[in-house]
């Protein structure tokens, strides 16, 4: 009986009854998901082919200019890329959440350069309405200058859509560096584990 106490007290003592280890946290991946990637993913896309549309009515009708609305275009479709790649990494597969990442960053380039377009595009809208003063046509005249100003609101919305692309762009990107721990290791939880005592017969 002395010689059982013995082994019991000599157990006890090579494990203890608190343990305190660090471990990975398994559920990080989670976090990804509590960006609501699929509805903002939408956004983009929605957002982004409506600017899309708008620039191309805008070209066809020669409303603006080639030089300035191509590359505005090619950013739109990065950002629509983004978007996509953002719904598709709800799989929480790592690969698909780098990628994700990496567009975007990206998209956030492209929404930055938009929004450049769209200040360059709004205070260089040509006039069309001088020669209705020569013609003596005021009604003319006076419906030309609302056209005018209403494009000037028009280039005002897509700056603040571009606004709303960049954060959106932003947003996701952060919480895609939170899950690949691109800034920093990953971080370990404290796992504490009580054993129970053993119990003496």
């Amino acid at each position: 009986m002395a010689e059982e106490a013995v082994v019991v007290e000599a157990g006890a003592a090579e494990s203890p009854l608190v343990a305190v280890t660090f471990q990975r946290n398994v559920h990080r991946k989670q976090k990804y998901l509590e960006a609501e990637p699929k509805a903002l993913g939408i956004t983009q896309i929605g957002l982004s082919v409506f600017q899309i549309i708008c620039v191309s009515v805008f070209l066809a009708k020669g409303l603006s200019h080639m030089e300035t609305d191509i590359p505005f275009i090619i950013a739109s479709l990065l950002v629509v890329i983004a978007g996509s790649v953002a719904i598709a990494a709800q799989n929480l597969h790592l690969p698909t959440l780098r990628g994700c990442l990496g567009m975007q960053i990206v998209a956030c380039g492209a929404s930055v350069f938009n929004i450049i377009c769209t200040l360059v595009k709004m205070d260089n809208v040509p006039s069309y309405c001088w020669h209705y003063y020569y013609e003596n046509s005021s009604h003319n005249a006076d419906t030309c200058h609302k056209i005018e100003s209403s494009q000037d609101h028009f280039y005002a919305e897509g700056a603040v859509i571009q606004a709303t692309l960049l954060a959106i762009s932003a947003a996701l990107a952060a919480y895609c560096c939170k899950v690949v721990n691109c800034c920093s290791p990953a971080p370990k939880m404290p796992v504490i584990t009580v054993q129970a005592p053993p119990v003496q017969q």
